[in-house]
């Protein structure tokens, strides 16, 4: 296979609680998807703590397990390891599949509404819109989001919406993704979030899940950007779940009853 990579990961998330739970439940979507030049080889995903209840895939066609934690607990651990080959398809997905509609990636999400910075920003790029094709258009888009918002961990949460994101002019991987999203559908594409891993080229060790988008266009489909790194998707990305936002996709998602303190600890590997 041309172009491939054979891609090993180990993915541990711990939460560790100050006093017993008393009920808690977590939904996760940690398993790749087959497809798209992506074979998944093997994977399994195992918990201390908890105990799964219901294993389905969503409208989004998105692996979801949710696993309650167990009475009392004060450490749940969810440890996800496998083998996943990529082919680089340049970002290219292709047509849309699933149950919902392509209409429901041009609905605003809460934190994808676009504000007046995102409208200010798709005005602009819109006056490129008669003189270059789509992807060109799109990756000039990209490059504006770059300039405009600076890369900065912590600077963001996973609530921050993607207009205060690019008011502010910093955010991570994920507002990048999300000020894309919010602006490609202004402009006339339907827009999605993806949560994934990617294989970096000076680490092995990493503190969190990549995140980047995918845009729809009537010629090829759906197409990946990652905005944070300025280029389409290679066979270094390994997609994990799509949906209109992070909120749709987030490798994990949990409620829990009660007032004490959750620390939270990953511990994240992607290597050849």
């Amino acid at each position: 296979m041309a172009d491939a990579k054979r891609l090993n990961i180990r993915h541990v998330t711990t939460y560790r609680y100050d006093t017993p739970v008393h009920y808690a439940l977590q939904q996760l979507r940690l398993t790749p998807r087959n497809g798209n030049g992506q074979t998944v080889l093997e994977w399994n995903c195992t918990f201390t703590g908890g105990t799964s209840q219901v294993v389905f895939d969503d409208h989004f066609l998105n692996h979801t397990e949710l696993v309650k934690v167990d009475q009392n607990a004060t450490e749940v651990q969810i440890q996800c390891e496998g083998v996943v080959e990529v082919e680089d398809n340049a970002g290219v997905i292709g047509k849309h599949r699933g149950y919902a509609p392509l209409w429901l990636f041009m609905q605003d999400s809460v934190l994808t509404q676009p504000g007046p910075a995102i409208t200010e920003l798709a005005t602009r790029i819109k006056t490129y819109q008669q003189d270059v094709d789509d992807i060109a258009l799109l990756h000039a888009l990209s490059a504006e989001i770059t300039k405009a918002v600076v890369y900065e961990i912590g600077s963001t949460t996973s609530d921050t919406q993607a207009e205060d994101a690019l008011a502010a002019g910093r955010g991570v991987c994920q507002d990048h993704a999300q000020i894309m999203i919010s602006t490609a559908r202004l402009l006339g594409f339907p827009a999605r979030y993806v949560s994934g891993y990617l294989l970096m080229d000076d680490r092995i060790d990493q503190d969190a899940t990549h995140a980047w988008c995918e845009v729809y266009t009537k010629d090829l489909g759906w197409v990946g950007f990652d905005v944070s790194n300025g280029i389409s998707p290679d066979a270094r990305y390994v997609r994990i779940a799509t949906g209109r936002d992070y909120r749709d996709s987030a490798p994990i998602l949990g409620i829990r009853q009660g007032d004490g303190i959750e620390n939270l600890q990953v511990a994240l590997q992607v290597q050849q």
